[in-house]
């Protein structure tokens, strides 16, 4: 499963089932400008990597594969942005969902300055805690907005 356009120039799929029964695009272009969506730690099969284990209860009990599930999210946004000449220096927006604020503030800052090789980001972004994602071991999901051909400034 490779990220692809199958029906027009202006959206973007993984081919995953959940695409079919949700009935979304993971990225849709208008005009200059990328929207993604909600991006988790899948793989090219999408198999989630470094899952969380679960509770008796199915919630996460360790949250320790934060880190490893924010590279592969924006490993997963990259691929997308790549499908429209674009990077992650062109995105200008990110939100980021955590189901646990502390372990994301553990990782946060290093996964973000090493995707975007900079100390300083210049994508304006978001963190926000929620109760519970889509797949029940997910840590994280990213969303965000980038804009084709953004000047990138690097700090």
């Amino acid at each position: 499963m490779a990220a692809t356009r199958p029906f027009n120039d202006d959206t973007a799929y993984w081919g995953v089932p959940w695409e079919e029964s949700y009935g979304y695009p993971q990225a849709r272009r208008v005009g200059n400008e990328l929207f993604v969506s909600g991006q988790f730690s899948h793989d090219e099969d999408g198999s989630l990597v470094a899952p969380a284990p679960l509770d008796a209860d199915g919630r996460p009990s360790d949250f320790s594969t934060m880190g490893e599930q924010m590279r592969v999210c924006y490993a997963n946004i990259a691929k997308l942005l790549a499908l429209y000449g674009a990077s992650l220096e062109d995105v200008v927006e990110e939100t980021l969902y955590v189901l646990d604020m502390d372990a994301a503030f553990a990782v946060v800052g290093k996964v973000r300055k090493a995707v975007y090789g900079s100390d300083r980001p210049q994508a304006a972004s978001n963190i926000i805690g929620v109760s519970r994602l889509a797949q029940r071991p997910q840590l994280i999901e990213i969303v965000c907005r980038a804009v084709i051909g953004a000047p990138a400034t690097r700090g």
